[in-house]
């Protein structure tokens, strides 16, 4: 018999029900802890004592991981997670990941040891059933000793959640292109293994469904979300139709792409407009201001060590995207 056992039969997440019975500091609901013990006693579930005491001894530190410090996303993401820890008291460790799912593992695993008082998964959920298992059962045994776990965008349903509106974000955008007058879309999504281009990507294609419109699979480059993915993208598309609105699904990749349309003399948005996604700092600071989705990326991450350190009972905060219409955009010319 196993604490994920009881969780199950009590209906509760593996860290409500471990906190319920190991005797952590942070609350349950009085009527969830006693569904917890009742659930227990029933099943002849018996707490792990080594596991009790680890719980109450973690450390005065947060462990946040993310894909790329260097990426100005994850560092506005990492800023807000870091503000927030530190008002709480507490230090903040950095886990850069490369956006790879082993490393991701090995990340949790060692914070695990570390005895972190909350995990906080700044970068996208993977899509590979084969990795996010192996993830959500590594941070299952963290739970299960009383840590907490936060993640930024959807990492499934074992975790508070920090969930920007990427999708609607993506739609909006699409529709203020539309609006504009552009027909002619192409985009530049991320890596397939990540689900956040995903969520991306269909909030454009819903908004072009309910134009009448599709996007063709050649109009679709995937790239790594980096200023060189983004210019190796907007290459193959040139190879190709010309479209007269590009959608790069992050502003580093939009970046890259605004460079490689410089290289060629291209007149951004007199011959081809162009959008991003995040509101990344440098986003206003171009030549010409990059059109975009703004996402409130410091609170993203504060919000998400918000929870990790509250109430032991899963909480979902849902934040509100803007889009954002600067000098890379504008009415197509033909």
């Amino acid at each position: 018999m196993t604490l994920g056992d009881v969780a199950r039969e009590a209906g509760v997440s593996l860290a409500t029900a471990s906190r319920a019975l190991n005797g952590s500091a942070r609350t349950v609901r009085p009527e969830l802890a006693e569904r917890v013990r009742a659930c227990a006693d029933a099943l002849g579930y018996l707490p792990n004592a080594p596991a009790q005491a680890l719980a109450r001894s973690a450390t005065a530190t947060v462990g946040v991981l993310l894909h790329d410090v260097a990426d100005p996303y994850f560092a506005a993401l990492a800023r807000g997670a870091c503000d927030a820890a530190v008002a709480a008291g507490l230090l903040p460790l950095v886990v850069n990941t490369d956006g790879d799912p082993a490393t991701e593992l090995r990340g949790v695993r060692l914070l695990h040891a570390q005895r972190v008082r909350a995990v906080i998964l700044a970068g996208s959920g993977y899509t590979d059933p084969a990795a996010a298992a192996r993830l959500d059962a590594a941070l299952a045994e963290y739970q299960a000793t009383g840590g907490s776990v936060a993640a930024v965008t959807d990492h499934g349903p074992g975790y508070h959640t920090v969930r920007p509106a990427n999708r609607s974000g993506a739609a909006e955008l699409t529709r203020a292109l539309l609006a504009l007058g552009h027909r002619e879309f192409a985009v530049i999504t991320g890596p397939a293994r990540l689900r956040v281009p995903g969520e991306r990507l269909a909030g454009v294609r819903d908004a072009l469904t309910e134009a009448g419109l599709t996007l063709a699979e050649p109009a679709v480059v995937s790239a790594e979300f980096s200023r060189e993915g983004g210019r190796r993208a907007m290459a193959a598309l040139l190879d190709g139709p010309r479209p007269t609105a590009v959608l790069a699904l992050s502003d580093v990749c939009a970046v890259g792409a605004l460079a490689e349309l410089r290289a060629r003399g291209l007149q951004v948005p007199d011959e081809l407009s162009v959008a991003g996604f995040d509101d990344i700092p440098l986003a206003e600071d171009l030549s010409r201001p990059l059109s975009t989705v703004r996402l409130p990326l410091a609170r993203m991450g504060a919000e998400a060590v918000r929870l990790a350190l509250g109430p032991a009972e899963l909480r979902t905060v849902e934040l509100p995207v803007e889009v954002v219409l600067r000098g890379t955009t504008g009415a197509p010319r033909r």
